[in-house]
């Protein structure tokens, strides 16, 4: 028995991050201190000035935990990384988790290309952005390639060595196949300093340029390729059109940040601007607890946001001041590994910018509040409905199981996860079934589930055995309801392995009717009728269908890759090495069927036997 009185006694005065745990186990809170001892033991002192939030969640804690660290700044960055991986209930959570892509350019290599990625990494390439549109990085990328005849493959190329012929791209006039060499060195790098040029923004030199081209191309009536010129052209005035500059004396790199609240719900708007130029805007929801002010929910945005983004901009600007702002830039700044600043201006321009991102916070909330609130009908709201015709006193998780087989063969099961309504995806598991023959469900689902659990039982015990904060197992989270694409049998078989495995869920079926409609849910062996016109009864059909979609499309690619290799498996003298080296090549067998004997020839691991055999075995009418 955890005994609050007597843990508080044994707090270090040292820093470091404390976790707090209710009732279930659940992690409910977790912060960081300068001193352990200090802080932890101001929660449970009695006090008039805790604020509603704290009061509720020390309510709720049955005990609570700590890791040491040997300065402020560890701490810092074990609470953002214990934040991020278990969302706790009464931490101040930024809704959206979203990723920025950049444009990078591989500066590094012989021949360097330009990527399309979402993760800068502290390596030898340049990166640009972040960028808030993926679909305007995607078209800037190929603009690049094609005007600079950017080369778009992965190989390693070395000086005096030539590659395979010359690639489509290099017939498409898009590339000077610097794998052949056909490029010098030196003339491909100056295309790459045109490149980044053009991604700092200078577009006057490369505008001259392709006017030129295709002032030429008119005059010598090659209107075909004018008219390629004219459209880069026109591509790049659109693009240049997007930039705005904020600052023309002032080109440095900064994020200006404002929040808008009510009640619970806020928006942190983010303007970003890099060299001047305002690149984009994005705005964030924020889940605030009751009685937090506007500083605390911004320092839990910073924390969170910049924790997960690569690209730390040289200045923050915000909308008032903040508690923690000595030790955030200290935090930034080694992120960064240059200096970071956290200003609130007061006047000019920049206070102007601010006052200008705190309006649109404004608006964006209040165009939203109804959709957020239809939102939350379709995903919490219909789950609370769930819980409430089950009679379970709350859901949050749902794990949802089906098998999918012809005839009994290739019998896989899947496991999808929905939490808070929505799908989560990463949790998504598939199993490929290995102790039943033929077309048996009920032993087959039992394979599963007896799997899925007995693998999270592991997972715990090992968990337990090490310090808190590595990454959790995928199946060490166990679900709220177990939810099983049918009715009596399959609920029945799932309650069988949870009793065996000595596990105490929830297990309901969902049931359809003779034109395989969903009508219900089969639970404590009683089916429940449910308004075939509710949130919550369309968000059990939006699960059965997706349970049986990731099972079928699991199914499907088994077949496939089976039917690959039979057809493969076929051909005298051809063992697994070089089979993957002619479907890496090739992709497809329908492609290798097609391939001249050269191109086989030419395969990785192939030599001119082993490719006359292959032609012969798809050519046996020639």
């Amino acid at each position: 028995m955890f005994n609050i009185e007597e843990e508080l006694k044994k707090l270090p005065a040292s820093p470091g991050v404390y976790i707090m745990h209710d009732d279930k186990d659940a992690i409910i809170y977790v912060g960081k201190a300068i001193s352990l001892k200090n802080r932890v033991r101001q929660y449970f002192q009695s006090s008039r000035n805790k604020s509603a939030k704290i009061e509720s969640m020390v309510s709720h804690i049955a005990r609570f935990e700590y890791i040491i660290t040997d300065s402020e700044m560890e701490a810092l960055v074990l609470e953002c990384n214990l934040i991020k991986e278990h969302r706790p209930k009464y931490n101040t959570m930024l809704v959206d988790d979203k990723t920025y892509p950049y444009i990078k350019v591989t500066v590094a290599e012989n021949y360097p290309r330009v990527l399309f990625t979402r993760m800068a990494k502290k390596d030898k390439s340049r990166y640009f952005g972040p960028y808030t549109s993926a679909q305007a990085v995607k078209d800037t990328i190929e603009l690049l390639r094609k005007m600079y005849k950017i080369r778009t493959c992965n190989k390693s190329i070395k000086e005096g060595e030539n590659n395979d012929r010359p690639c489509l791209y290099y017939h498409m006039k898009q590339c000077d196949a610097p794998c052949n060499h056909y490029i010098s060195k030196e003339e491909y790098g100056e295309n790459i300093k045109k490149v980044i040029e053009f991604l700092n923004g200078n577009y006057t030199d490369t505008l001259k340029n392709l006017t030129e081209k295709m002032q030429k191309a008119s005059d010598e009536m090659n209107y075909e390729e004018a008219i390629v010129y004219r459209d880069l052209i026109n591509s790049v005035k659109a693009i240049a059109q997007k930039q705005k500059i904020t600052d023309s004396n002032n080109l440095e790199n900064r994020d200006v940040l404002a929040l808008a609240t009510e009640g619970e719900d806020g928006i942190m708007q983010v303007f970003f601007i890099r060299d001047g130029k305002l690149i984009g805007r994005e705005h964030f929801h924020m889940n605030i607890p009751v009685g937090e002010s506007n500083a605390q929910t911004i320092v839990s945005f910073i924390k969170q946001f910049y924790a997960g983004t690569p690209f730390i901009p040289k200045e923050l600007m915000l909308q008032e001041e903040i508690q923690e702002q000595e030790i955030l830039e200290e935090w930034l700044t080694a992120k960064r590994g240059q200096r970071v600043h956290i200003r609130v201006p007061k006047k000019g321009t920049k206070e102007r910018m601010v006052e200008l991102a705190k309006r649109n916070a404004a608006l964006v909330l209040a165009q939203d509040k109804e959709r957020i609130k239809r939102e939350e009908g379709r995903t919490i709201g219909a789950m609370k409905e769930i819980s409430d015709l089950l009679g379970l006193e709350h859901i949050n998780r749902v794990e949802a199981f089906d098998i999918s087989n012809i005839s009994g063969y290739n019998s896989v099961g899947s496991m999808i996860v929905y939490e808070k309504g929505k799908p989560k995806n990463s949790d998504y598991r598939k199993f490929k079934i290995k102790s039943v023959e033929g077309p048996d469900d009920y032993a087959s689902m039992e394979e599963v589930l007896t799997r899925r659990f007995l693998h999270g039982m592991e997972e715990k015990k090992e968990m337990a055995a090490k310090q808190l904060g590595e990454e959790l197992g995928s199946f060490t989270k166990f679900p709220d309801l177990i939810m099983m694409d049918g009715g009596k049998g399959q609920v029945h078989i799932a309650e069988k392995v949870l009793d065996k495995l000595h596990l105490n869920i929830p297990v309901c079926g969902m049931v359809k009717d003779d034109n395989h409609r969903t009508r219900g849910l089969y639970f404590h062996d009683v089916e429940l009728p449910i308004d075939t016109h509710s949130e919550g009864f369309k968000l059990i059909t939006r699960i059965q269908d997706e349970a049986h979609r990731f099972a079928i499309e699991f199914h499907r690619s088994l077949r496939s890759k089976t039917q690959v290799q039979s057809i493969l498996d076929d051909i005298e003298g051809i063992g697994e090495k070089r089979r993957k080296a002619l479907l890496r090549r090739f992709k497809s067998v329908e492609n290798i069927k097609e391939a001249t004997l050269e191109e086989l020839a030419g395969t990785e691991s192939m030599n001119q036997k082993s490719a006359e055999t292959v032609y012969r075995f798809f050519h046996k009418e020639v």
